[in-house]
């Protein structure tokens, strides 16, 4: 299994059947068509993730969000439970950022409305943002490419 699925896998077992459900819901499609979705929006949020780390214009605010990430005590179990943002800080603000784009790019690829979509990748940030946290706090020091997985692609 690679870092990518792996982080897909996180992903989905943080966000659950029942959540998993109401994505289907949102997109008017069933629980296996949800997870599709889910995964090309985790790839494309972190793909997204990778490339404003990669550019001189949003480097050092996505730098200071996985140190943030990296430093902080690990999240609550099933934060992503409730729905919103428990704290959030700087990378609840950067994935906010980015999950239009996500959502763009995991529209296209399943063909599905973005509008639907985008709601959708909406629902998920809660999720990225504890899986990055629990991720973050096992790999104490690692940076974006570690938490991500497939090591540092910065």
């Amino acid at each position: 299994m690679s870092d990518e699925s792996s982080f897909q896998q996180d992903v989905l077992r943080e966000l659950g059947d029942d959540r998993l459900r109401e994505i289907a819901g949102v997109l008017g499609t069933d629980a296996a068509r949800a997870q599709e979705v889910v995964g090309s929006s985790v790839d494309a949020l972190s793909g997204e993730l990778r490339r404003a780390a990669a550019e001189p214009a949003s480097a050092d605010e996505v730098r200071q969000a996985v140190d943030e990430v990296t430093t902080s005590e690990p999240p609550l179990q099933g934060v992503a439970a409730f729905g919103g943002l428990v704290g959030g800080g700087l990378m609840a603000g950067v994935l906010r950022k980015l999950a239009r784009p996500a959502a763009d790019v995991a529209a296209k690829k399943t063909g599905l409305p973005p509008a639907a979509v985008s709601r959708a990748v909406e629902t998920l940030v809660p999720v990225v943002l504890a899986v990055l946290t629990k991720r973050a706090t096992t790999e104490k020091g690692g940076g974006l490419g570690d938490v991500l997985g497939g090591g540092a692609k910065k």
